[in-house]
């Protein structure tokens, strides 16, 4: 067995792979933002050398890192992840390094959680996402109220919001935006601060278009796991990667991934302007159900006021792009028109 990790930073991502004896199997290789397919393909040549000698490979990711899951395993690699409790101290700004989440699964298998398409990032851990969400109900409750969260706009108008979640992601939210243009369509896309950093030719394009440009964190992490410094620079370094791009865009809107949250994080994000986005739709594109399944869950969930979650990141994303005009004239059929969620009715 060969043990890889793969560690994120504020510019990009390290590779690093161990053989059983714990020694280098390979030399250490660096990966700039944006170059997530040269990522996967040396992962993949390592897979392929070792398996001409008999040996299998084994990738570590960890909590904080929610960007390259989807893409590695629909590639054929096998991933794992490795939760802080298993892992020493990050730093201040960046996951733990390479070398030590491919040493964890090395040390103790057991210790690191098997992934699949089907669980995505957090496979093992919904019922403790769950109990997060659950206790985070009454100070979710007050966003609301005071206007700070949005889950929907009014009810009482056919108007909805399209938003698009993990991108910037060539050559798909290329795709998604020609379809928007097409249908002269409005939409939010949450991006992530590495895929922005390394993708300014699509946010321009984004801003361009008229389309609302918002904040997923830099690295798409489980908030949980974080502390209040860290949740604050996700949202921070992707607010600037932004901005070198494209300069400010109306009211600060942040959607945590996987919606995850508890009493302390949504406390930090209130210490800001930032108004909390989620959603009512979810036809759970990022499984790749197949297009026609994905428009099918969107028409049958929608209503007035909806925000609808879709995906122009985190892998593969041409289901998304196929179902797309499918979900934009089914809607028009039924009545409903579309906004940015920052111009939604609330």
């Amino acid at each position: 067995m060969r043990y890889s990790g793969i560690a994120w930073t504020g510019t990009g991502f390290e590779v690093a792979v161990l053989d059983e004896d714990g020694r280098p199997a390979a030399p250490p290789a660096r990966f700039a933002a944006g170059r997530i397919r040269a990522l996967t393909e040396h992962l993949l040549g390592l897979q392929r050398e070792f398996a001409d000698t008999g040996e299998s490979l084994l990738t570590v990711i960890d909590s904080t890192n929610g960007m390259l899951d989807g893409g590695l395993m629909s590639a054929g690699l096998t991933l794992y992840r490795a939760d802080p409790w298993v892992l020493p101290q990050r730093p201040a700004f960046g996951s733990v390094a390479a070398e030590e989440l491919a040493a964890v699964a090395l040390r103790d298998p057991d210790a690191v959680v098997r992934l699949s398409v089907e669980t995505g990032t957090l496979g093992g851990r919904s019922a403790q996402m769950i109990a997060d969400i659950d206790a985070s109900v009454p100070a979710l409750d007050f966003m609301r109220r005071s206007g700070r969260c949005l889950f929907s706009g009014q009810r009482e108008r056919p108007v909805v919001a399209l938003t698009f979640d993990d991108g910037p992601n060539p050559p798909y939210t290329g795709r998604i935006l020609d379809v928007l243009d097409r249908y002269a369509v409005p939409a939010t896309f949450f991006c992530v601060g590495l895929h922005a950093l390394a993708h300014r030719a699509e946010l321009e394009r984004m801003a361009a278009a008229g389309h609302q440009i918002a904040n997923h964190s830099w690295s798409h992490p489980y908030l949980p796991d974080l502390s209040r410094g860290e949740v604050l620079a996700q949202l921070e370094r992707t607010d600037e990667a932004i901005a070198k791009a494209v300069g400010s865009d109306g009211p600060r809107m942040f959607r945590p991934p996987y919606g995850s949250r508890t009493p302390d994080v949504l406390r930090w994000l209130t210490e800001g302007e930032t108004t909390v986005v989620l959603w009512d739709v979810e036809p759970s594109d990022w499984a790749r159900p197949g297009a026609d399944a994905i428009t099918r869950a969107v028409l049958e969930q929608t209503r007035p006021g909806s925000l609808i979650l879709m995906h122009d990141g985190g892998g593969d994303r041409s289901q998304t792009a196929d179902a797309l005009p499918g979900v934009i004239e089914g809607l028009l059929d039924r009545g409903y028109t579309f906004a940015r969620v920052d111009a939604l009715p609330t």
